[in-house]
């Protein structure tokens, strides 16, 4: 059993006999009255976002939920198809689990799959990958604007903000967390 100060970004707790990760959190100690923590919880099979305040002291379930090494294979229509690194078996998972994370999965990435009553229902990406960018309008000469970016459109077919620099073709590291660019892979 966790405690409500356990609570943390990326813990994954029952309520209500459904699994849910906590997003955000922020611990409130008022002037008068006891001390509490107000989360932002994401329910793992639906994807629906919740606020719920917990007080000092209050017991929390830990979700059952099992995390496996997966390879991602390909997509197909709505599903991507992922592959367990044990035992080789495949497992899809649709659209609205995998979430934004799509953007930034090229093939054969190993990704962690969170697994519930033997059904994926989401997944962690590693914190960085490297991307070729596909689609980049050329930097204008003399647009030296400090923290000038311009938009970009990687091999996965995601668009992020990079610096005026990149150029079609060149790899670059992201991170998955915020989505953001890194630096230039050389």
């Amino acid at each position: 059993m966790y405690e409500s100060s356990d609570i943390r970004k990326g813990l994954k707790i029952m309520l209500d006999g459904v699994p849910y990760v906590v997003i955000e959190f922020q611990f409130v100690k008022p002037g008068k009255g006891t001390a509490f923590t107000r989360t932002r919880v994401k329910n793992l099979i639906t994807g629906a976002v919740l606020d719920r305040t917990f007080r000092s002291g209050d017991k929390l379930a830990p979700a059952d939920v099992e995390e496996r090494q997966m390879q991602y294979l390909y997509r197909e229509g709505d599903a991507f198809v992922f592959m367990d690194t044990e035992s080789f078996e495949q497992t899809h998972m649709d659209v609205e689990h995998v979430g934004e994370a799509a953007g930034f999965m090229p093939e054969n990435l190993v990704v962690s799959v969170m697994i519930f009553e033997r059904r994926p229902v989401g997944l962690t990406l590693p914190n960085f990958v490297e991307l070729a960018v596909v689609q980049s309008d050329p930097g204008l000469r003399g647009d030296t604007a400090a923290g000038t970016n311009k938009p970009a459109t990687l091999s996965t077919g995601a668009v992020i903000q990079v610096p005026l620099f990149i150029n079609e073709g060149e790899v670059i590291r992201i991170d998955t967390r915020t989505g953001e660019y890194i630096e230039r892979v050389r």
